[in-house]
């Protein structure tokens, strides 16, 4: 797959652009003691995530929303949320550079035509939580859904107690892929196979906000 190309087709000039969907939380979030954290009800609409056994429990990395566009088996257009990023850039470059990182390692492989979303994770990003020496773009699909799915979704109770001690033993499976198994998770995006999403953060639980001292 190329990554840059000087190509005009029709195909994007008839193309939506999508700004990535803000994903919620399956669980109602309260205001308790001074801080907003999750509680044992889940909120309306968000039922599948226990029930539906096809959903899929990714690991959320944290990063930034990069979507790009491909026409062609080529990257025409890439966006950071809705700003539009020039391959020629300098005040985001990094962006690109995560591109061709991504790509020279085999993550943008079998991504067909279309809008593509993804993370953007490395140095320059949130802290670099993955001690990554380069900047990198992991697609939701394809790649995250075949090397971050946690496999033991699914083989415990669906409650909340069982969930929230699930969460405390969560496993790092980017870190792990780099290495470190005792590296940073922040949380699961819980996908159907029909689109819809969900996210949740272990920051989101009451122990963590404890364990960490958080305000």
């Amino acid at each position: 797959m190329k990554v840059i190309r000087a190509l005009v087709s029709p195909f994007i000039f008839n193309m939506k652009i999508n700004d990535m969907p803000k994903i919620e939380c399956p669980f109602v979030r309260e205001l308790i003691n001074g801080n907003y954290i999750v509680t044992n009800k889940i909120a309306e609409g968000y039922e599948w995530v226990f029930k539906d056994d096809s959903v899929m429990a990714i690991e959320k990395l944290h990063g930034t929303n990069v979507s790009i566009v491909i026409v062609e088996g080529t990257v025409i257009q890439v966006y950071n949320r809705t700003e539009r990023i020039p391959f020629i850039t300098k005040g985001k470059k990094w962006i690109i550079e995560s591109l061709l990182n991504s790509k020279e390692r085999g993550y943008l492989e079998f991504l067909g035509d279309g809008q593509h979303f993804g993370e953007l994770i490395g140095p320059k990003v949130n802290g670099n939580p993955y001690k990554l020496k380069e900047h990198l773009w992991i697609p939701f699909k394809i790649f995250a859904q075949k090397h971050l799915k946690y496999k033991s979704w699914g083989k415990y109770p669906k409650d909340f107690e069982t969930i929230s001690n699930w969460f405390k033993e969560l496993i790092p499976l980017y870190a792990s892929m780099q290495g470190d198994r005792e590296g940073f998770v922040e949380g699961i995006v819980f996908t159907h196979p029909d689109g819809r999403m969900a996210k949740l953060r272990k920051n989101m639980f009451d122990w963590h906000k404890k364990e960490n001292n958080e305000e």
